[in-house]
């Protein structure tokens, strides 16, 4: 994001508009009306991470009702698509099919995906759709401050920090045996035109563009998406259920192994290589942010021949073109953070630029610049 702050205003964005209390209130109700008569459920109170995730938003509470004549406690996790007034990251958010997908991957592959048990479509209860499902213990690296500045992650051991990054590969491996499910996965399809799952992936982000601009020029985009272009993979991966959003923020971990994979909204057809980059991405990104601040950061993570090295390991699969795919994903996430910029500026807590690409973060367009310079080979 901007360098420039609105003076006073917070490092963590304003992600949401909603009375917390009134959220309490319509869940609780709610929990009357999915539980047996005389349940008599209560929501004593709700609590929203405020470290990851800038999307959907996520709502943390104990839920307590009678069953079989005797009061239990179940904790839960409720995952609400965000309230249209707070500019939401993403033009649309289809709860329903999230919950789909995670369990067709807990199911296909066996992943550790946090269970679903309830999908509410009605917008009425809470504002807009969600679902909710049960909460798991562990630790998350967390985005503010990055995980490679500060955190648990920082202080482990390499021998910690191998195993937490090898289990994340191993996910993605496991993930990524749904070749032969693609029947089954046929609604995560985009509709666009192109010959390939890859093609029509460029086509959905080509959209998600047009969408963040509307009209409005932006040369930084032009020159990716020409470099793209330029350097399109000659042989492309195999279509395949693909994560979308990889990256150690989005899963939780105990004992530096996966026990959760979270945040599901940007799961697609797409070759493996989309996902294995992603993270490799991530984490330069991060560490770009690290090195700003004359920080170390934590090398020992996200090198690209390292994971793919472990992929091809667990999967048999070498994966191809990485530096091409990291490239595209710099692109995917330069279109969030440029959303993002937006909608700071939009709560005032970015000063306001004409120029889309001026409010972008100058060491995340040089970061840019470098793996582009690299090739596609990376």
């Amino acid at each position: 994001m901007s360098e420039e702050l609105v003076p006073g205003a917070s490092e963590v964005p304003v992600t949401s508009t909603r009375d917390p209390e009134e959220l309490r209130r319509r869940l609780e109700a709610w929990l009357a009306t999915r539980l047996p008569a005389g349940a008599d459920p209560s929501v004593p109170a709700l609590d929203s991470p405020g470290a990851n995730g800038w999307s959907s938003e996520t709502l943390l509470f104990d839920a307590t009702w009678t069953d079989s004549g005797e009061r239990r406690t179940e904790r839960l996790v409720a995952r609400v698509a965000p309230d249209p007034a707070a500019m939401p990251v993403f033009p649309h958010y289809d709860m329903p099919t999230q919950a789909r997908v995670m369990q067709a991957a807990a199911d296909l592959t066996g992943i550790p995906v946090p269970a679903v048990r309830w999908v509410e479509p009605d917008a009425s209860v809470l504002g807009e759709p969600f679902f909710v499902m049960a909460r798991v213990d562990g630790d998350v690296p967390p985005d503010i401050p990055p995980y490679d500045m500060a955190g648990w992650v920082l202080e482990a051991t390499p021998e910690q920090r191998r195993r937490l990054e090898d289990g994340t590969v191993d996910v993605l491996a496991a993930l990524h045996g749904t070749r032969d499910h693609l029947d089954e996965l046929v609604f995560l399809q985009y509709g666009w035109a192109g010959a390939t799952a890859l093609e029509r992936h460029l086509a959905n982000e080509r959209h998600y563009r047009a969408w963040i601009v509307d009209g409005r020029p932006s040369p930084l985009l032009d020159r990716v998406e020409a470099w793209l272009e330029a350097h399109w993979p000659a042989h492309e991966g195999p279509p395949l259920l693909s994560w979308g959003d990889a990256r150690y923020g989005n899963v939780m971990y105990r004992d530096f192994t996966p026990v959760a994979v979270l945040d599901w909204e940007m799961a697609a057809i797409a070759p493996p290589e989309l996902d294995l980059a992603y993270l490799a991405y991530m984490h330069a990104y991060f560490e770009s942010i690290a090195h700003r601040y004359e920080l170390p950061g934590l090398a020992d993570l996200g090198r690209l021949d390292v994971l793919a090295a472990r992929y091809e390991a667990a999967t048999g699969y070498a994966p191809r073109d990485l530096g091409f795919h990291v490239v595209y994903n710099a692109y995917r996430h330069l279109l969030i953070t440029m959303r993002i910029a937006l909608r700071r500026m939009h709560f005032g807590e970015l000063v306001h630029t004409e120029h889309l690409d001026d409010a972008l973060d100058p060491s995340h367009l040089a970061l840019l610049d470098e793996l582009m310079a690299r090739g596609a080979d990376g």
